[in-house]
Formats: C-alpha cells, sequence, structure tokens
C-alpha cells in the first residue's frame, strides 16, 4: 500500500480521539514528560543540579517542523527531537538524556500511548456490550431457525443470539484489559539494560510518575511479546467483529432477509440497480479485520530480534499497533451503530422456519421413540425416512408422521403434536439470560 493510499485510509476510518493518542505532538509531548521527569530522579540522586532542572522545567518545548527538519539530516528522530529541545531550554540542557539510551524514551513513551489507546478500546467494548445487551433482551422471544452447516437445524430465538455474542465480548473486555497491563511497563536502563550508566531508582521514578510500572529486566528494549499480547489481543476482537458482521450479512440475504443494517434516507446501494440495499458497513468491518489480523502476526514476527536489540520491529510498530488500535476503534463504534440500527423482522424469522415443512422437529420425534422403547438407530430409521420425503418434495412432516403406522404403533396423535411444540425448545431460554443479569 503506498504512502497516499494508507494516509487515506487513516483519514476514512479513524476517529478524533484515537487519532490524537497517535499524533505527533502527543508523542514528542510523552518524550519531554519522561525526560523532564528523569531529570527530577538524576537531581534527587544528586547527579544533575535541581537548579538545572527548574530551568529545564521552564524552558523546555518542541516544535515538530522544526524536529522533522532536524531529522532530515540527522536521520534519527530522537536526536532531531533531543536538539530541538536543547534550543529551547539552552546550556541547561547538557542534563537531558543523562545516561539514557533512545529506546527508554521511545518505548516509555509507546506504552504510554498503548494504554491510552486501550482504554479507548475498552469503553467502546463496555458501550457495544450494552447494545447487543438491550437488543438481545428485545428478541429474548424472537423465534428463529437455528442453523448449523448453514443449514436448518432447531429453532432459537434472535435475542440468544445476540447473547451469545455478549459474552464472547466480555470475554474480548477480560483480554483486553489483561493486554493493556502486560504492556503498562516503562524502561529507562541504558544500552543494553544494566543500569550502567543510570540508577535503577530514575527508571522506578519515572515509571511511577507515569502510571507504569518498571520492567523486571529488558535490553535496550522492552521485549516484543508483550506488544504481540496486545496486537494479537485485537485481532481476537477483530475477528469477533467479523464472525458477529458475517452473521448479518448472511441473515441480510435477499432469500433469507431476518436482519438488516440500517439503510440512511438518501443512502444509494448500487450505481446501477436502485433496488440494492446491501451490508456494506458489516463487509467493510469483515475487510479492516483482516488487516488487524494481518497485524498481529508482523507483531508475533517481531518478538525475535538480534542479541540486545536491532531495529527491525521499529518500522513495523510505527504502522501496525497505530493503525490497528485507529482500526478496531473505528470498527466498534461502527458495529455498535450497527446493532442500535439493526433492522429485524420477525415475520421472516418465522417464514423461514416454517420453510422446511416441520422437519426441523425431527429430533424431538426420535426421542419420543427412544423414550417408547424403540433403538435408536431403529427410531432414526423411521424419522429420517419421512423427512427425507419431506426434504425431496412439497410433502409436511408432520402429516406424513401421522400416517405412517411404524410411527403410530408408538406414538398417538396427541403426542406427535406436542413433539412440534416451539416451547419445548425455548424453554430453557430465560436461563441462559439470567446470566446476563450481572454484566
Amino acid at each position: 500500500m503506498g504512502r497516499g493510499s494508507r494516509r487515506y485510509m487513516i483519514d476514512r476510518y479513524c476517529l478524533p480521539r484515537m487519532k490524537a493518542i497517535w499524533g505527533v505532538k502527543n508523542k514528542y509531548q510523552k518524550w519531554l514528560e519522561i525526560e523532564i521527569l528523569a531529570c527530577e530522579a538524576q537531581a534527587k540522586l544528586g547527579k544533575i543540579p535541581e537548579a538545572a532542572v527548574g530551568e529545564i522545567k521552564a524552558k523546555a518545548g518542541f516544535d515538530p517542523e522544526r524536529i522533522d527538519e532536524i531529522e532530515r539530516e540527522t536521520r534519527h528522530d530522537v536526536i532531531a527531537f533531543l536538539t530541538n529541545v536543547a534550543e529551547h531550554v539552552g546550556p541547561a540542557s547538557r542534563f537531558i538524556h543523562y545516561g539514557m539510551t533512545s529506546s527508554d524514551i521511545l518505548d516509555t513513551g509507546l506504552a504510554l500511548q498503548m494504554v491510552e489507546a486501550a482504554d479507548i478500546l475498552i469503553a467502546d467494548i463496555q458501550k457495544l456490550m450494552d447494545v447487543l445487551k438491550r437488543r438481545a433482551i428485545e428478541h429474548k422471544d424472537t423465534v428463529m431457525i437455528g442453523r448449523t452447516h448453514g443449514i436448518h437445524a432447531e429453532p432459537i430465538t434472535f435475542g440468544f443470539k445476540l447473547a451469545l455474542w455478549i459474552f464472547e465480548m466480555k470475554r474480548n473486555l477480560r483480554r483486553l484489559k489483561s493486554a493493556r497491563e502486560t504492556i503498562r511497563y516503562g524502561k529507562i536502563s541504558g544500552t543494553v539494560g544494566t543500569y550502567a550508566n543510570v540508577d535503577p531508582y530514575v527508571e522506578e521514578y519515572v515509571c511511577n510518575k507515569l502510571g507504569l510500572r518498571p520492567a523486571q529486566v529488558s535490553t535496550q528494549i522492552l521485549q516484543r511479546d508483550r506488544h504481540a499480547e496486545f496486537l494479537t489481543t485485537l485481532g481476537i476482537i477483530a475477528s469477533s467483529l467479523d464472525k458477529f458482521a458475517t452473521e448479518i450479512r448472511n441473515l441480510q440475504r435477499s432469500d433469507i432477509l431476518e436482519v438488516e443494517e440500517p439503510f440512511a434516507k438518501g443512502q444509494k446501494g448500487s450505481s446501477a440497480m436502485p433496488h440494492k440495499r446491501n451490508p456494506i458497513i458489516c463487509e467493510r468491518i469483515s475487510g479492516l479485520a483482516r488487516i488487524v489480523r494481518a497485524n498481529a502476526f508482523s507483531a508475533l514476527e517481531n518478538i525475535s530480534l538480534w542479541h540486545e536489540r536491532d531495529i527491525s520491529h521499529s518500522s513495523v510498530e510505527r504502522v501496525i499497533i497505530p493503525d490497528s488500535t485507529l482500526l478496531l476503534d473505528y470498527m466498534l463504534n461502527k458495529f455498535t451503530e450497527v446493532m442500535e440500527g439493526l433492522i429485524v423482522y420477525p415475520e421472516n424469522m418465522r417464514k423461514n422456519l416454517e420453510k422446511t415443512g416441520g422437519i426441523i422437529f425431527s429430533q424431538r420425534v426420535l426421542l419420543r421413540l427412544v423414550e417408547k422403547g424403540l433403538s435408536r438407530e431403529e427410531a432414526y430409521r423411521l424419522v429420517q425416512t419421512n423427512a427425507m420425503r419431506v426434504w425431496h418434495g412439497k410433502e409436511n412432516f408432520k402429516d406424513l408422521l401421522l400416517k405412517d403406522t411404524e410411527i403410530t404403533k408408538y406414538l398417538s396423535p396427541g403426542e406427535i403434536e406436542d413433539c412440534f411444540d416451539l416451547r419445548y425448545y425455548l424453554r430453557n431460554i430465560d436461563t441462559i439470560f439470567k446470566r446476563l443479569e450481572n454484566l
């Protein structure tokens, strides 16, 4: 993907709060905060004068355009940043970055950005769960056919389907909170992590002030299994959204049409066919999930680096971490909009449930015959024989059973009728919904 097309993607799909996290102003502000806190810690250790810290805090600043100008010459972003800060501070700037290496601020600053991004995503998930819960309760008793292998199986309710999604998002919420804690670490331990030129107190002081934990041990960098856990978690969440969106896309097909994503006034579905109402938002979510999953794979590739550090991970992370958080933020918000405005067609659900002539009740008949003493194999043969006649023709399953003397030897007309009672299949839905009460 070219630079221009990637910029279009970011501008097209990102939301302002998340975009601000990955902007250069926020990045440099965090770098500056880390450097100032490190100076404070060094002063407490007596390594630099207190007066110098006061001067640094009073004068320190940066200009992103000037940093870019310097970087074009130095080819080093951190040196360009420090040079620009020094231009603001003056002579006292010699104490800035004392004993530190570039990754001390790069990785600690990145951790702060990732925590901020995680907080937004956590709030996004909680909002989606609230909407899913409301819609699930609304459709707790909206009967539809359950499908396995894409084939009609047995009755469920649409609320039951949504309850499944809620608990999956609850697991995703737990995963993301855990990944947030995994990435909530900083390091200021010098060029190979041995604290040779910077006291461990500096790292502890800076991290505590920033709400991070000091890494128990690091090399020049924080180890990339942390970042991989974060990115793979985003990949799982994106895959859940892909799963939900795919279900809506399937249920919106013209020959099913049980639900439909919102279609705005004035919206057009096709340049050629005025009748089209396409599930474009859900399709977009499914497509963007592929990017987030691919980024997670790249994060796994970043774990293996040469010795105490190489730079092969850095260029990758400048793309995959901002992009994945930006895209997932967008996906969560868009899917929440879909679920808030989702159009549900209970009458079509009922029509589809009845479309197969009653064969969806076959297991109930099978079990009743077993209860009457037939072997499972014999009962299965009798039921399947009648079900296949319905499958290949237009006959009604219940009518065939009532006419089958081998069946009526064991089941009365009333017992056969009872096998077709929907309430039997849905009698435990309330038990499942009670589990939602504490969410």
